[in-house]
């Protein structure tokens, strides 16, 4: 699958196309995951599904928490790492979203998200 991008450049009539690959739409929807739920862009799987014409995404990704051991004594931590896996998650789509389109310049309809594990991050604190 690839995407054919069309948009003209303003005052040059170019004859042509654009093709973005699956594989790049993938890597740019892998690094946006990754970097929203604080882990490793390889740990992040990603499909791509027609809907009505255009992409819907749908992501396994694992989520960084910090050590419970830490939030128990430091509930304040969960808040630190951007608060609830559920909270995060809900945040995480629409970022999710807008990053991937305003990398790729194409439109997705939708994005899925499916928490597979969590990551525990000692001392680093994710946004």
């Amino acid at each position: 699958m690839s995407i054919t991008a069309g948009a003209p450049v303003r005052g040059v009539a170019m004859a042509g196309h654009t093709r973005i690959s699956t594989e790049a739409l993938t890597s740019v929807a892998r690094a946006a995951a990754g970097e929203a739920f604080g882990v490793p862009a390889h740990d992040v799987r990603v499909e791509w599904t027609d809907d009505d014409g255009l992409l819907a995404l749908s992501l396994v990704t694992p989520v960084a928490i910090p050590p419970l051991t830490q939030v128990l004594r430091d509930p304040a931590r969960v808040e630190g790492f951007g608060g609830s896996i559920w909270e995060r998650a809900l945040a995480a789509r629409s970022r999710i979203l807008q990053r991937v389109i305003e990398l790729s310049g194409v439109q997705l309809s939708r994005v899925d998200i499916r928490i597979s594990g969590a990551a525990v991050q000692g001392r680093r604190r994710v946004r």
